[in-house]
């Protein structure tokens, strides 16, 4: 533990000022790396005196922390599957996630990582829905959670995590992504949910789908072999997913079917076509997702949303996505 006497000055003093922030911030990044040493004990000192210390600190023990999950473990970059385990160790101990600090720490590690462990993300989304479903934890982030609801501040969340640059090998939304997204949709299905829910759940299902259908979406690898694109001023891959869920869902389509990571057009031979659909397209997914829409017999507004869209691709529309639209008309 760097200058444990310093650290054990600042546990018997019962306060972290700004002067110790500063003098934190040396210790622990003069080296250039965090170390694992480092970690533990920044996590002790937010454990024992973070709800009072000087503001300062919480920054800090974001910036360390994500420096020492992702880049701590080689290769560098990339959350190892032992560092995903110690960090939800740390920070949900109960279980779920207790401090704002702690979980800007969970989503900030997804941001800053090239590639995270898929149940790192789920946990992350587990923690959002937790928050909306009792309207306790720290999700709402300086406003009162109204429990059963989606606002503004849960559905940023969410965005964020999902526009992060996480696991499973590729850009689309996961199955598990999904999966927890249909889950808060059903469990808010009566509640006056914030407007840019809906907008974020049919955009967010349109790409699951859309992969699951065979639609060629870019790998992770591909854009990790990229090195100078990845290093360019937009960042890569979660601003790719950023425009293609910020825009409509006709930039969903767009985004998938025809463009690039960095927005150019695909050459011919690497467009997907009806009669050579994916080896990675996985029918299984297309159809739970038809067994999860309207399951519990009332199709939600964005639910709705996501069938026209599909029912207005008409001709265009593969064979594959066809019993989303057969679900609904039953």
């Amino acid at each position: 533990m760097p200058d444990s006497a310093a650290v054990r000055a600042i546990l018997e003093r019962g306060a972290i000022t700004a002067a110790d922030v500063l003098a934190l911030r040396h210790r622990v990044f003069w080296k250039g790396v965090v170390t694992a040493a480092d970690g533990e004990m920044v996590f002790l000192l937010n454990d024992r005196l973070g709800p009072t210390a000087d503001p300062a600190f919480a920054p800090f023990f974001v910036e360390a922390l994500v420096d020492y999950v992702v880049n701590q473990a080689e290769p560098h970059g990339y959350v190892s599957e032992a560092n995903a385990d110690w960090l939800i160790a740390r920070i949900a101990r109960s279980g779920r996630v207790d401090t704002a600090s702690e979980l800007e720490l969970l989503v900030k590690v997804l941001e800053k990582a090239k590639s995270s462990p898929v149940r790192l993300v789920g946990f992350a989304i587990e923690q959002v829905e937790a928050g909306v479903l009792t309207g306790d934890g720290p999700v709402g982030r300086g406003h009162r959670l109204r429990p059963g609801v989606i606002d503004a501040a849960e559905v940023e969340l969410l965005r964020r995590i999902l526009y992060a640059f996480g696991g499973d090998g590729n850009i689309a939304i996961t199955r598990r992504e999904a999966e927890l997204l249909f889950d808060i949709n059903d469990a808010t299905a009566e509640a006056e949910n914030h407007p840019a829910w809906s907008d974020l759940f049919a955009k967010a299902i349109t790409s699951f789908l859309m992969a699951g259908a065979g639609y060629r979406v870019p790998t992770r690898q591909e854009a990790l072999r990229r090195a100078a694109w990845l290093d360019a001023p937009t960042p890569g891959v979660g601003a790719f997913m950023g425009r293609m869920l910020a825009g409509s869902l006709e930039a969903v389509w767009d985004a998938v079917e025809h463009g690039t990571l960095d927005g150019e057009s695909r050459p011919s031979d690497a467009t997907f076509t009806f009669d050579d659909p994916s080896p990675a397209a996985n029918d299984d997914d297309v159809r739970w997702a038809a067994s999860r829409i309207g399951r519990r017999g009332v199709l939600h507004e964005n639910e709705v949303a996501l069938i026209n869209f599909l029912k207005s691709r008409g001709a265009h529309l593969h064979r594959r996505l066809l019993p989303i639209i057969d679900r609904v008309a039953a």
